[in-house]
């Protein structure tokens, strides 16, 4: 949202957000209280503002809420990932009366938006996609002389495919002996019940494996920019997958698993494993690793893609434009 924020030129804009989010630098954010009083100094701020347009992102509860106090405001709901599908017809009827309170959905991706209008097709009138954007500055590095590491980072579960990366790296590291990996698994202790039996294995390579539970963002850059491979195995539909925007940004070349919204990351710049299992992701490293000229092309051009394709500025006019279309849309319909 920051970087959005922060692409954005066309319009006035103030950001209501939280107690302890850090680095708003210049942009006109306004501190809400973190505890219960939060919603009450949120539509006290929203009365003094008035503004034209209130887009709330990812909590829908809340921002039905603020729709019902703000009746005459342009009001979009902006997912940064997928809505819950309906269990029962009655499920149904609640989220599409609920739906009638917003005048836009904003997905994160094409194939969001496609899961959402799969469970409710009656919205596709209301329904959008705006790819989050990324800041290539402050990942990108040079892709040539990039250390021989494979790395990952995403949360440390099944989803994100960490089962199928310690089952596939054994026989990588076995058959490249000067080759390393370095795991950043996010959430570990949430997760370390489930995802500690899956490293377990990698111990026996010493230091050739590294396990950062729970990196920092720097760390996370640090290592993405050295590394000559990434890997986004996600074994669900991920909304877009921002960390395969890092891994291009950052001059690795990408492995995927092409689910969800990860095509639309990558374009055609990503070996993607359509054999999801760990032999099928041990060969895509194998072929990267066994093609240097090939992982390097691939490496520039997806850099290359991200700079063009997800740069803020690009993504944030995406959004004022339609911002002005559903505003313009309110007023004919008055």
């Amino acid at each position: 949202m920051r970087t959005l924020a922060r692409g954005a030129q066309k319009a006035e804009l103030r950001i209501f957000c939280c107690e302890g989010a850090d680095d708003h630098g210049d942009l006109p954010a306004h501190r809400l209280p973190s505890d219960r009083k939060r919603m009450a100094a949120l539509e006290k701020a929203l009365s003094d503002y008035q503004p034209d347009v209130i887009e709330f992102h990812q909590q829908l509860r809340q921002a039905l809420h603020i729709a019902r106090r703000f009746p005459r405001a342009t009001r979009v709901l902006y997912r940064h990932n997928a809505l819950k599908s309906p269990r029962t017809p009655l499920d149904r009827w609640r989220y599409e009366r609920r739906f009638r309170q917003l005048d836009g959905l904003v997905f994160v991706s094409e194939a969001g938006r496609r899961e959402f209008l799969h469970d409710f097709p009656r919205q596709e009138p209301k329904a959008f996609a705006v790819p989050n954007p990324i800041s290539v500055d402050l990942w990108r590095a040079p892709v040539e002389n990039r250390e021989p590491v494979i790395a990952f980072a995403g949360r440390a579960m099944p989803e994100k495919g960490v089962h199928l990366i310690c089952a596939a790296l054994p026989a990588v590291l076995e058959r490249h002996p000067d080759w390393r990996a370095v795991l950043m698994l996010n959430d570990w202790d949430k997760h370390a019940a489930w995802a500690a039996p899956h490293v377990a294995p990698l111990e026996r390579f010493g230091d050739r494996v590294s396990v950062l539970k729970s990196a920092q963002l720097g760390e996370v850059q640090a290592v993405m920019q050295r590394a000559a491979i990434a890997l986004t195995p996600s074994v669900w539909a991920e909304p877009l997958g921002l960390t395969a925007l890092e891994a291009h940004a950052a001059g690795a070349a990408l492995i995927s698993s092409g689910r969800g919204g990860l095509r639309e990351a990558s374009g055609p710049h990503a070996v993607y494993v359509d054999d999801l299992t760990a032999e099928g992701l041990a060969a895509a490293m194998d072929g990267l690793i066994g093609d240097p000229e090939r992982r390097l092309a691939l490496a520039r051009a997806a850099q290359t893609y991200v700079l063009q394709t997800h740069a803020p500025q690009r993504r944030a006019t995406q959004l004022h434009d339609l911002r002005e279309r559903l505003l313009s849309a309110r007023r004919l319909a008055g």
